[in-house]
């Protein structure tokens, strides 16, 4: 099998250390072989070269809350569109996504195992997927698709083949709702903790489940199969129950307060901020049709979400980059480090948040996100230098090289 040598680019591991001129790194098949100085490496002359023309080289960045079956969109459209189109507009949705710069992402309801096993069998191009199949919700909660004028309309269909319907209400029924995810092969349990900015019929700041519920789908992911939680929470009550329950990672994560900040420092609760979501749905709310009500709780929850994602980096909350696509345009998922960093995160640590620390959330670390022999070899290279312009990586022409499983996707150099 013939090499891969990335060289002539400034290299930014992944890891926190600082970026390393003169360095090289050097793919063997799917994996990484080294990574260090050009000059201690002894070339074959047969490698296959990338040059980085001065650019920057980098971990495949990993994207830990997408919706990879849909965008967004106008009411009529999604009645009037067949079931099964979701399946092809996915595709381009992942390929996009894949060109980005982003390969791996963690799915938070909408991709079956089906979509999941398309990529890993090469019948479509996209990231490496973690699938929660579908989101735990109560009654008239978020997630729940009944509408005030008594119709049902679900941002994305349930109930058929590989797909349970996520409504459950009491312990009992959690407990089975979550053991026919995990039947349907989910990596990881999503549940919407609190109400949410998109439902009809509830809040933001709205509790959802009781913490003995939330206990119990903790408690059947962990003890089956050892598949952690994910949870939608954005009110600061519903954030505290789901850290007290056990939950892995707080989903959006608006309405933090000190007691639920230090719940999380204490407990080593992942925050996955999607600070992009709201902005993006406001850019793009007349486009797509947006119901004023979901209008009007994004403007209400900008200045809180920025004010929130400041106090817990400032507390040593651990941050992984997630940014909600697919509730807004797939393939624009960098844009959140440039919040990330005008929010108060330097870049190397937005850098880090969007590989190390996020493959450390989806419990991926020994295989994906930095530059380390023996790792996988997911690698990027950018035009310029994203420590000296971090917004340079949300224009997906400067996203010059992708690289997957040491396979090249992305070549414009």
């Amino acid at each position: 099998m013939k090499k891969t040598v990335f060289k002539n680019g400034v290299v930014i591991d992944g890891t926190g250390a600082e970026q390393k001129l003169d360095y090289i790194v050097v793919v063997n098949d799917k994996l990484i072989e080294y990574v260090g100085p050009e000059s201690e490496y002894t070339s074959t002359g047969d490698e296959t070269i990338v040059d980085a023309q001065g650019g920057t080289v980098l971990p495949g960045f990993i994207d830990s809350h997408v919706h990879m079956m849909f965008e967004y969109e106008p009411i009529e459209k999604r009645l009037t569109t067949p079931f099964s189109m979701m399946y092809y507009k996915a595709e381009k949705y992942l390929e996009r996504t894949l060109k980005a710069g982003v390969t791996s992402v963690r799915d938070a309801l909408g991709a079956d195992l089906g979509v999941k096993q398309a990529v890993e069998q090469g019948y479509i191009k996209g990231p490496r997927l973690q699938v929660s199949i579908n989101a735990l919700t109560i009654t008239g909660g978020h997630g729940d698709g009944y509408q005030v004028s008594g119709q049902v309309l679900d941002l994305l269909p349930s109930n058929y083949p590989g797909m349970p319907d996520g409504r459950c209400d009491g312990v009992e029924e959690v407990r089975k709702k979550t053991r026919e995810m995990l039947r349907a092969g989910a990596e990881v349990i999503k549940v919407h903790a609190t109400g949410g900015v998109l439902s009809a019929t509830d809040h933001p700041e709205f509790t959802q489940f009781s913490l003995e519920e939330l206990k119990v789908i903790v408690e059947e992911g962990r003890f089956r199969k050892g598949v952690k939680v994910m949870a939608h929470a954005q009110g600061a009550e519903g954030i505290k129950n789901a850290v007290k329950a056990g939950i892995h990672s707080i989903e959006h994560g608006i309405f933090l307060d000190e007691e639920s900040i230090q719940l999380m420092v204490e407990n080593g609760t992942y925050l996955v901020p999607t600070l992009l979501a709201p902005v993006a749905l406001l850019e793009m709310a007349d486009e797509l049709g947006m119901p004023q009500s979901a209008v009007k709780k994004s403007q209400e929850v900008i200045e809180q979400h920025r004010e929130s994602f400041a106090l817990a980096y400032k507390a040593g909350v651990k941050i992984a980059m997630g940014t909600d696509a697919g509730v807004m345009l797939h393939g624009i998922n960098l844009r959140e480090l440039g919040l990330m960093v005008d929010y108060g995160m330097t870049p190397m640590d937005a850098i880090g948040a969007s590989t190390k620390t996020a493959a450390e959330c989806l419990g991926w670390e020994d295989k994906v996100g930095t530059l380390q022999e023996g790792k996988l070899a997911d690698i990027i290279v950018v035009k310029g230098n994203p420590l000296e312009d971090i917004y340079s990586l949300a224009n997906t022409e400067n996203i010059q090289v992708v690289m997957k499983d040491g396979q090249i996707e992305k070549n414009l150099v």
